[in-house]
């Protein structure tokens, strides 16, 4: 496919497909971009267009990375006051999505500290880890805010300034902890989110908003992945007809929730958009002969929970907008389970 056919203009229907050189092609209205549906098709731009390439399309700029042309935002000013409410927004998206009870104020931390290094308990060690790594992330925000009213005062604040110091020891340390640190669903911990705080105060404003995109493009791909995988355990089972194109309209709108920020004006479409789509998917119902037997209720349950374990990952990938690995190779793997007894009873009954 060539840079032109991928930037054509903006469709005014919902979800439309087009065939274009052979090649089956989704369109959806908000991101205005044609994307491929096919993993060879992405294969072929990913060989042709260097990543951080940017386009305007339809007034609206996109940025390329590894397949996927993503809502591109300009980055603030780099400056000790932009990092504050930067660093201060990514605690509070990171303490929204991983377990709960760890968001200790920073003023505790000699107590999270001690609870933590006394703890015997691999079991207890582990959560009190948690703890003390959320009373540190606090720290450091509550230092950085204090430094950047000591500059809008007129003091001069340095890297080099103790505070400055401490307040990145505190991400360091809280970055080191992470791997004790759970996502809400009790699944697996997300490293890179829990990293992010201490990556903004690190490196410049504008590098960190370039590292979003690659991450969001890895998001995406593992979105696109599950989603694949949805649709091919369920393709040839009379039992979830129709699931599949329920299935497609909640994966395209939890990718455009992926790459949209809360702040845009476009946030109350795409959150309407996702959550519809989330609901209509979670309450699809087997297509049940009259009087099924157990092997089909069995069967029927057995999908319906996969369904709806699959759209709980989405979720949490669309919002977390970092990769889980371990989640997903999890679910893959169920799925193709799944498929394999489906198609072990179908042999059967033949």
């Amino acid at each position: 496919m060539t840079l032109a056919l991928v930037m054509i203009a903006y469709i005014h229907a919902r979800h439309r497909f087009y065939v274009v050189n052979g090649e089956r092609i989704l369109t959806h209205p908000r991101t205005m971009v044609i994307m491929p549906v096919t993993e060879t098709s992405r294969e072929q731009q990913m060989t042709t267009i260097p990543n951080g390439t940017l386009r305007i399309v339809d007034g609206i700029k996109r940025i390329y990375y590894d397949g996927y042309w993503i809502k591109a935002y300009d980055p603030p000013v780099d400056s000790l006051h932009t990092k504050k409410i930067l660093i201060q927004a990514l605690t509070r998206r990171l303490f929204n999505h991983v377990e709960h009870g760890i968001n200790i104020p920073g003023k505790r931390l000699n107590e999270a500290r001690r609870a933590f290094e006394t703890e015997q308990i691999p079991a207890r060690k582990r959560i009190k880890g948690a703890m003390l790594a959320g009373t540190l992330f606090n720290r450091a925000t509550d230092i950085f805010t204090k430094l950047v009213e000591l500059q809008e005062q007129g003091v001069e604040i340095h890297d080099d300034n103790a505070l400055m110091q401490e307040c990145g020891n505190c991400l360091q340390e809280a970055l080191s902890l992470g791997k004790m640190v759970l996502h809400r669903s009790g699944e697996e911990g997300i490293d890179e989110l829990w990293g992010e705080p201490f990556r903004a105060f690190s490196i410049p404003v504008e590098a960190f908003y370039e590292s979003r995109y690659i991450k969001i493009s890895q998001t995406l791909r593992d979105i696109d992945r599950l989603s694949t995988a949805m649709v091919n355990t369920f393709a040839n089972d009379p039992l979830f007809s129709g699931v599949a194109a329920l299935i497609r309209r909640f994966t395209d709108e939890a990718k455009n929730k992926c790459e949209t920020l809360r702040t845009d004006s476009d946030i109350f479409d795409v959150w309407a958009g996702f959550v519809v789509a989330s609901e209509q998917l979670g309450a699809y119902s087997p297509q049940m002969q009259a009087q099924p037997d157990v092997a089909m209720m069995r069967h029927a349950a057995d999908g319906i929970r996969l369904i709806k374990q699959g759209r709980a990952l989405i979720t949490y990938l669309s919002r977390a907008r970092v990769t889980m690995p371990h989640s997903t190779k999890g679910y893959l793997e169920r799925c193709a389970e799944y498929a394999k007894r489906f198609q072990i009873r179908a042999a059967s009954a033949a």
